[in-house]
């Protein structure tokens, strides 16, 4: 189907200066039109050059506004990456000081606080989410729609999964939700402050299963070293050919997602045409005709 519009639409609010041609004084239309000669001194009800200029004005203004025809237009068609987080949800995520500016707050709160701060910036990904506790489930399936994650991790919280920790369920649960997706990028986030004590998948398992079908793993331990397995987060990241972040509080964390998006930037999102064709000549073409016509007109009225 073709279709039809113009880039710089707003182009056309400079339509309004024809009026500066009937109505302004002369002082003022010369700033405009510096070719008033071509008015002729005649005087008519309705000006023939004046009306010419007029079209000649309109017709420069519309190729200026950048008129195309095409036959699709496919933003919404563009893949980012998949993407998936893996929070935990265990008992000691309900515990305060992690943010420095609110010590009061829970680590699990700030967490997510952060995280919808960057969601809101991956422009062309699908992301969803999996919590782990004792136990792990899909809780936000992929999706392009960030207002809609970030709406649905506030019904997240401490405990929702049990209060152990089950890294390997975890993983196997976004896993599951990375397969549903179709881009070629897929990447899993982790983020724990604990270690595997909990669930019927090994770590091992869900990480060879990882590999299999070409994900990376990048896992974030949250708290001081001890808090959380460094040594198996290291792991993690090496076999998935990522890397390992540690994030002693939330300003640590901001720097830390900032890195992520270094790493696995979120293309800007953008509108792609087919078949799209420039129009502008047409305009064009007709404004310098009647220009020329304008120009013989008076040298042959001055003859």
């Amino acid at each position: 189907m073709n279709n039809f519009e113009f880039l710089y639409p707003y182009i056309f609010i400079f339509l309004t200066l024809i009026l500066c041609i009937y109505k302004c004084p002369t002082i003022i239309k010369q700033i405009f039109f510096p070719h008033l000669h071509l008015f002729g001194k005649k005087s008519y009800a309705i000006h023939k050059e004046k009306l010419l200029y007029s079209l000649i004005f309109a017709l420069l203004i519309t190729a200026l506004a950048a008129p195309i025809s095409y036959d699709q237009k496919e933003s919404s068609k563009r893949k980012g990456r998949d993407l998936v987080f893996v929070l935990d949800t265990s008992g000691s995520m309900a515990e305060s000081g992690f943010d420095k500016e609110a010590p009061q707050k829970q680590k699990f709160t700030a967490l997510k606080e952060l995280l919808k701060s960057f969601v809101s910036h991956r422009y062309d990904d699908n992301v969803g989410v999996s919590i782990f506790g004792t136990f792990a489930y899909g809780a936000i399936p992929l999706s392009y729609d960030m207002k809609s994650v970030t709406f649905l991790l506030d019904f997240f919280d401490v405990g929702i999964a049990g209060d152990s920790t089950a890294i390997g369920e975890g993983l196997e649960s976004a896993l599951k939700i990375l397969k549903q997706g179709e881009a070629k990028e897929k990447v899993i986030i982790l983020i724990t402050d604990g270690y595997q004590n909990s669930g019927a998948t090994s770590v091992k398992v869900a990480v060879q299963d990882a590999k299999k079908i070409g994900v990376k793993i990048y896992p974030i331990g949250l708290g001081k070293a001890g808090d959380f397995d460094a040594n198996l987060l290291t792991l993690i990241a090496k076999e998935t050919h990522a890397k390992m972040f540690q994030a002693k509080s939330s300003q640590d964390l901001v720097a830390v997602y900032t890195q992520l998006n270094t790493l696995e930037p979120s293309a800007i999102r953008s509108r792609h045409y087919l078949n799209k064709q420039e129009r502008y000549p047409f305009p064009l073409a007709l404004a310098a005709l009647l220009l020329t016509y304008l120009l013989l007109r008076q040298k042959e009225e001055r003859l």
